[in-house]
């Protein structure tokens, strides 16, 4: 179960991405935000299963 403020990525991405949120009525529940190669914050919403704890 993962928790607001873990860092997390996809299971064959790089990108590191911090929880910021859960919708527990929606399939992808997990909302995370990350900043991408231009300094532009990205939100995404992912289901538990496409994510992994980031190694940091």
């Amino acid at each position: 179960m993962f928790k607001k403020g873990q860092n997390v990525q996809q299971e064959f991405g790089n990108q590191v991405m911090k929880i910021i949120d859960f919708e527990p009525d929606l399939i992808e529940n997990v909302i995370t935000q990350w900043e991408d190669e231009q300094g532009t914050i990205v939100t995404g919403k992912f289901m538990e299963s496409q994510l992994l704890p980031a190694d940091n």
